[in-house]
């Protein structure tokens, strides 16, 4: 609706998607019921203390309107997977080759194609080894740590979409200029850690065919074009929103409206339903941290900050906080939420919290045991959160200093 200059109904989009969540609710796990339920009562009680005790003005009705905007691209990303196969999968060509070659190429793949097709690749690649007998732990690590590390970086992940919301004013190209290179040392690390560990010899990896990378690096491009050239107005959440759906569809009206209609309709109730975990939990987050802002703000009359500054200490310190939160079984988002929460932060100072932000989303969700990539991989291959938390510690404890070194860099910088 942006696009055609129109007003977004967000409080619709909001209620329908609280509505899909309250419908699905059933369905969750009971840790993800547990979790979403204890950030939504927690919110919706302290919207209540900040109103009756404080007597603060609340608005009511948009109250649920916190991450629908993240929300809604997760559910624009998703569409992707009706690029290529009738089973609506994106191809995947490539072959599979053993040793430190063939681990390499797992995490490579995962990591570039997960920047843009997210938590799918990891079972188009860990279902592809599987044919060569049960994932072994080097492999599940490599899945692991290879999609994680994609959010140091990536506009299409969900950890992008969260902090562009809470920070507006983020400068995305120096995000990138240093979550990048951040991303290929966590690869260089990765590999690094696991043929010390491991044997590797006749490990089954997965090798990468240039083929594989012509529709993420082209979704990429098209995402920049948009930004900067066709609808500079737009944000990048909002592209990828209306731009993967578009691309999906386009891709598959040649072979007529019959087919696309059935392909559509069979995402619909299949794909977006599978969601309703991670749908819930932003959700739910969202309305958590809008709680957290009106007691704060009611309490202190908005005077009272976190940090009086927030520079390269107090910015390290955030991050390690939201890492052992995530190693304690919170997901990161919850982390990242509650700290921006408490923050009043200037334009460049929101860059450095976006970083923050990023780097603890990608150690914490690949050591958290409650993670949404290690309770898929618990579902999917049988192995533990607690085996992968275990077995990811010092892999986080290396990567996170990697991290307090490029905090202090970005600090300095800008």
């Amino acid at each position: 609706m942006r696009l055609a200059g129109l007003p977004v109904a967000l409080g619709a989009v909001s209620l329908s998607l609280w509505l899909g969540v309250v419908l699905l609710w059933r369905d969750l796990g009971r840790r993800n019921r547990l979790q979403a339920g204890a950030l939504a009562g927690t919110g919706l009680v302290l919207l209540l203390a900040a109103a009756l005790v404080f007597d603060a003005e609340i608005a009511w009705l948009g109250i649920l309107d916190g991450n629908s905007y993240v929300v809604a691209m997760l559910v624009g990303v998703s569409f992707i997977g009706l690029i290529g196969s009738r089973r609506g999968h994106a191809p995947l060509p490539g072959s599979a080759v053993t040793g430190r070659r063939g681990t390499a190429g797992t995490w490579l793949g995962v990591h570039l194609l997960g920047a843009v097709l997210n938590l799918s690749t990891v079972f188009m690649v860990g279902d592809r080894l599987r044919r060569h007998g049960e994932l072994s732990l080097p492999q599940l690590l490599a899945l692991n740590r290879g999609l994680s590390s994609a959010a140091l970086w990536s506009p299409f992940f969900a950890s992008m979409g969260v902090v562009m919301t809470l920070a507006p004013e983020m400068r995305f190209a120096s995000v990138l200029a240093v979550g990048l290179p951040l991303g290929l040392a966590a690869g260089a690390l990765s590999l690094a850690d696991l043929s010390r560990r491991f044997a590797l010899a006749e490990v089954p990896g997965y090798s990468l065919s240039p083929g594989s990378l012509m529709m993420p690096v082209a979704m990429a491009v098209l995402v920049l074009l948009f930004h900067y050239r066709l609808t500079p107005s737009l944000s990048i959440v909002s592209i990828i929103t209306f731009l993967l759906p578009a691309v999906a569809l386009a891709s598959n009206l040649p072979r007529g409206p019959r087919w696309t209609l059935r392909r559509v309709r069979g995402h619909a109730l299949e794909r977006l339903p599978a969601m309703r975990g991670e749908i819930s939990l932003f959700l739910c987050a969202g309305l958590l941290t809008q709680g957290l802002s009106a007691f704060i703000a009611a309490v202190t009359g908005s005077q009272w900050t976190l940090f009086e500054h927030f520079g390269a200490p107090q910015a390290a310190l955030s991050f390690l906080a939201i890492v052992a939160s995530a190693v304690a079984g919170l997901h990161p988002i919850i982390g990242v939420s509650v700290l921006a929460s408490m923050l009043e932060l200037p334009g460049s100072r929101q860059t450095l919290f976006a970083f923050v932000a990023l780097a603890a989303w990608a150690v914490g969700t690949s050591v958290g045991p409650l993670s949404g990539i290690n309770l898929s991989l618990q579902g999917r291959y049988g192995i533990s959160g607690g085996v992968m938390m275990r077995h990811n510690l010092g892999y986080a404890a290396a990567l996170s200093a990697l991290v307090v070194g490029a905090i202090i860099l970005l600090d300095a910088w800008l």
